[in-house]
């Protein structure tokens, strides 16, 4: 497996607090910049698989070059640091906030996360044309690439995933994902069925796979084997 290439910006000062070398002994390919204007003019021509921006290094926030490299490189993850006691500021449009003082593992720990996992340590889930990656938290619909999933989707949709074609009650899904049995106010539900739609439905508001049934809970509806390949969930 190719090596993971790591865009990391921070100042000169860094001295013993760099992160250059935690990330290179974690076996990523690291490219070193000391300021965002370096790092802008590098992107242009290449696309790292994350970005580290370590602000607290540096002698501003970095917050202004954090938001041109997100402009630069779409959707590549950014973990941005701050130095302790200043606020997070969520125009530099980062992934992940870091505030001094942490330590390496931490950092690459968020790096681990946001990384696309080993596809042959993956958790793989599939129903019909529907496959739900466990390790890297998406779902993939008929090839149309894959959509990111927080923590609870994951775990509500491979809920239906292994119930096929099964009415599951609100309680039952509360205590699955949520691991409560209070059915009292289950609109955190409802939020996260919306979410679990625009995922997975091709029109959310006219849903096809994840229906309602009025009353009891929800129902994921797969086809039958032989109808248009689709197959049983199987896990891999």
């Amino acid at each position: 497996m190719e090596q993971a290439v790591i865009m990391l910006v921070e100042g000169k000062r860094a001295g013993d607090t760099s992160l250059q070398g935690a990330i290179a002994k974690a076996g990523y390919d690291v490219h070193v910049f000391h300021t965002g204007s370096k790092a802008l003019d590098w992107s242009q021509n290449h696309t790292p698989d994350l970005v580290v921006f370590d602000g607290a290094s540096m002698r501003s926030s970095g917050v202004r070059s954090c938001r041109r490299l997100r402009r630069a490189l779409g959707e590549t993850p950014i973990i941005h640091t701050r130095t302790a006691g200043e606020n997070k500021d969520v125009s530099a449009e980062a992934d992940v906030y870091l505030m001094k003082p942490f330590t390496a593992r931490k950092v690459l720990n968020r790096v681990r996360a946001l990384l696309p996992a080993d596809e042959y340590e993956e958790e793989i889930v599939r129903a019909g044309d529907l496959t739900l990656y466990r390790g890297k938290r998406s779902v993939d619909v008929a090839g149309r690439g894959e959509k990111r999933l927080t923590p609870k989707l994951v775990t509500l949709l491979e809920t239906f995933l292994r119930h096929p074609n099964e009415v599951l009650s609100r309680r039952q899904l509360m205590h699955d994902v949520w691991n409560t049995d209070y059915v009292g106010d289950t609109r955190t539900l409802d939020v996260h069925i919306r979410w679990m739609r625009e995922a997975i439905e091709d029109d959310p508001g006219d849903p096809k796979r994840l229906t309602t049934v009025r009353g009891v809970g929800y129902i994921f509806r797969m086809p039958p084997l032989g109808n248009s390949g689709a197959d049983a969930p199987e896990a891999g």
